[in-house]
């Protein structure tokens, strides 16, 4: 499941934490079809606005990577509960459901624990660290991507300072909340290699499952 709100735009390193997350679900579908498994997709804004029934083989897996790649969302929020509201429907087999969005919108806690008492929930949490952290560059003209509302922000003042410690609550608040919905998390981040975090989460869950 994959947040397709505007937001994903966002990137300062090259790459948009949406191609972020598209890389990132191919490594983990890839991973999925050689383990024999069966692969679903379903991309959300503040609505389902695309589903693919599970399948497995390469095919099913290449078209899926290119749905990823193609898809132009027609609504610019999000509403990740919406998404796990149309899995829990769905979705009638346990599954492996790896979650990837930056975690930026609210009202999601319920859905995820409700998601997580049938299936195995893996958030994945995508950053940019643009957004923990202001350059010093004078006047910076900010825009939200899903709202369209621009601020002002003078970097070389107390403004800048604010940001960081906005930033620091916000993620402060997303980490309590996934703690307490205890599932296993995913970071990953535009400025460095996401497969060191995809490694250590799967020797984590295989070390954990072998102890189960």
């Amino acid at each position: 499941m994959i947040d397709m709100s505007a937001s994903g735009f966002f990137g300062t390193r090259g790459v948009s934490k949406r191609e972020l997350a598209a890389e990132l679900a191919a490594v983990v579908a890839f991973s999925a079809i050689k383990n024999n498994d069966r692969v679903g997709l379903y991309m959300v804004t503040d609505k389902v606005e695309r589903f693919v029934p599970p399948k497995k083989g390469r095919r099913h897996v290449l078209r899926v990577i290119g749905e990823i790649l193609a898809f132009e969302p027609a609504s610019r929020g999000t509403n990740l509960a919406a998404g796990l509201d149309f899995l829990g429907k769905v979705a009638r087999r346990r599954s492996v459901v790896f979650l990837v969005s930056d975690f930026l919108s609210e009202g999601w806690e319920r859905a995820m624990q409700i998601t997580r008492q049938r299936h195995e929930l893996v958030p994945v949490v995508v950053g940019d660290p643009l957004e923990h952290a202001l350059p010093s560059v004078g006047l910076l003209v900010l825009e939200d991507l899903e709202s369209g509302q621009l601020v002002e922000i003078d970097t070389s003042s107390a403004a800048s300072a604010d940001y960081a410690r906005r930033a620091r609550t916000a993620d402060a608040a997303r980490e309590l909340a996934l703690r307490r919905l205890n599932v296993d998390c995913v970071e990953v981040h535009t400025d460095r290699p996401y497969v060191d975090a995809l490694i250590a989460f799967f020797k984590a869950r295989a070390k954990r499952m072998a102890h189960g």
